[in-house]
């Protein structure tokens, strides 16, 4: 569940990032200074148009690994117009089921993917995203979906607008004993967001997120810039279905990937790339999320999930946003 999004991707100039004030390896939401950026990167660059917004690229990503046509689905929000037209038939292409509410006033959301020096700086115009409605989730044919659903994956990203609803989905997870996997996303969502976060905390199983968020949530709480510490109290936070303990997954980048569950944390390495070989990080942590699940919700063990999700995101690192070649080449050890 989460922001559909088309990415409007440029490899851009240097003054891009400046006159709009952008930070590598950031996303933020789109402020009327940004409005412009989308017309100006257009006309100045090739642009490429990728299906976008990280819920939906990793369930991707998770749906090409399993290689398992149907195996997931997915919810939010898309204008009535081409590009949701685009993105549904990118989803159902890949074998995701897609359960969009189509907005006829608001147009799709789009996503400005600022590429410089292979990191990416992403702006989100969240357009129809930011208007889904509660009564789409207790929709007969979403709650039929979720009822058949055994896992269940969402993103910071989505309180943004909808908190209610990804609280819903997380009541829902506890009462059935279903696993809710959950992606802090961004340091913007932590720092403006976090009273939505917080509601959301206590129904999550595992949670992802990449070092700089994480150093953002030690900052904002007060538990310093020690990533083992700030996973040990992500963990320990409150936790309403006492039949699995949570599990926090840090990711770092090149660096190993830190996962703290039950007072212990373990590092795991990440497939090395060379660097000529990286042409955007665009994606790379919602592919480590799409890879992890894909093994997750087969019961893998941990070293499998973090070692399919390194996989998926080297995969994604050597192509052009979240896309992924035709055939899986994973294997574990």
């Amino acid at each position: 569940m989460g922001n559909p999004l088309l990415d409007i991707s440029a490899a851009v100039d240097e003054d891009i990032l400046t006159k709009y004030e952008l930070k590598l390896g950031n996303a933020t939401l789109a402020e009327p200074k940004h409005m412009p950026l989308y017309e100006e990167i257009v006309k100045r660059y090739p642009v490429e148009y990728i299906a976008g917004g990280a819920a939906q690229n990793t369930i991707r990503a998770a749906q090409w690994m399993l290689q398992q046509p149907g195996a997931t689905g997915y919810i939010g929000c898309v204008g009535n117009d081409a590009n949701g037209k685009t993105l549904r038939d990118i989803c159902e292409k890949a074998g995701v089921k897609v359960f969009y509410r189509v907005d006829p006033d608001t147009p799709t959301g789009v996503c400005a993917v600022c590429i410089r020096h292979k990191e990416r700086s992403l702006v989100a115009n969240l357009g129809a995203a930011n208007s889904y409605k509660h009564e789409h989730f207790e929709s007969a044919e979403v709650q039929a979906a979720i009822h058949k659903a055994k896992f269940f994956y969402s993103t910071g990203f989505f309180l943004t607008h909808s908190p209610n609803t990804a609280v819903e989905l997380g009541k829902i997870a506890a009462r059935d004993n279903k696993p809710l996997l959950f992606n802090l996303s961004a340091p913007f969502v932590i720092e403006f967001f976090w009273d939505a976060v917080a509601r959301v905390l206590p129904y999550c199983d595992v949670v992802f997120s990449n070092d700089d968020e994480a150093r953002t949530l030690g900052k904002k709480q007060g538990w310093g810039d020690n990533l083992e510490v700030i996973a040990k109290h992500v963990a320990e936070m409150p936790k309403e279905n006492k039949q699995r303990s949570r599990m926090v997954i840090f990711t770092q980048g090149a660096q190993p990937t830190l996962v703290y569950q039950d007072g212990k944390a373990t590092y795991h390495p990440i497939k090395a790339l060379a660097k000529e070989q990286i042409v955007d990080t665009n994606g790379a942590g919602d592919s480590f999320c799409g890879g992890f699940l894909s093994q997750y919700v087969q019961n893998k063990p941990i070293e499998q999930c973090v070692a399919a999700g390194s996989y998926c995101a080297w995969e994604c690192i050597q192509r052009s946003g979240a896309t992924y070649p035709d055939r899986v080449a994973f294997s574990y050890p």
